[in-house]
């Protein structure tokens, strides 16, 4: 029965809950996101590990900036602190890693050290993790048609060969759509998350907050995912349809 299930080819995880994970075991909150930085790496492994080829993981949002000045920079710090960490981990998964977010708020250190991790992973081209830190979905959209404006304004694209596909040529990265978005923590929203890659993707919302979301509780979701019936727009005329 495993072998006939349906795999994602791209997973997306909003990252949610650490914060309160921790709160509820009388711990500060920077220990939630220690833990769910741990969790991340076992669960995306595990996630590879069962055919999934791409993982975008929604780490830090550029609305996250209004949180108090001490978690900002705690994950910040902790980030900074974890890119090696990164770096040995997609070496040893093969996986090219790549950064998705704006970069004006972040240091120059954390900047070269992310180009050098995408850089040194770049060799990797069967599975991708994306790490979206400092990631807006309408930023990501505005950045992309700014791009576009100065190319049809220096004669590099013509507007009216404008189309779908070469308008993901200007996002952050060029990915595949999402099939299954996982939210955990109970939220039932995007929050501005691959509004783009997200058109068609599957949601799935668990009340597990991050750290505890294991690959028990990934295979539960992958067992939704297989119940759905995914269109796209038109209609399966071998099931009965409304």
């Amino acid at each position: 029965m495993e072998n006939e299930m349906k795999i994602p080819n791209h997973v997306a995880i909003i990252v949610d809950g650490n914060g309160r994970w921790a709160t509820e075991k009388s711990m500060s909150r920077s220990k939630g996101h220690e833990a769910g930085f741990l969790n991340l790496q076992k669960l995306t492994a595990y996630m590879y590990s069962r055919g999934v080829k791409c993982v975008s993981a929604y780490l830090f949002s550029t609305e996250n900036f209004k949180r108090s000045e001490t978690e900002v920079n705690f994950i910040m710090n902790l980030l900074t602190g974890k890119l090696k960490e990164i770096l040995e981990f997609c070496h040893k998964q093969q996986i090219h890693a790549i950064f998705s977010g704006r970069k004006d708020k972040l240091s120059n250190k954390v900047i070269a050290a992310m180009n050098k991790i995408e850089e040194e992973t770049s060799k990797y081209n069967d599975r991708y993790f994306n790490i979206c830190f400092n990631y807006g979905g309408r930023a990501e959209i505005i950045d992309a048609t700014k791009k576009i404006v100065s190319d049809v304004n220096e004669g590099k694209l013509d507007i009216d060969e404008l189309n779908e596909d070469i308008y993901e040529n200007y996002l952050y990265h060029k990915l595949p759509a999402v099939d299954l978005m996982i939210r955990t923590s109970g939220e039932q929203r995007i929050s501005n998350f691959l509004l783009w890659q997200c058109s068609y993707a599957e949601f799935y919302f668990v009340n597990t907050y991050f750290p505890d979301f294991k690959a028990d509780d990934f295979e539960l979701a992958l067992e939704s995912y297989n119940k759905r019936d995914r269109r796209f727009g038109g209609i399966n005329y071998d099931k009965k349809s409304n």
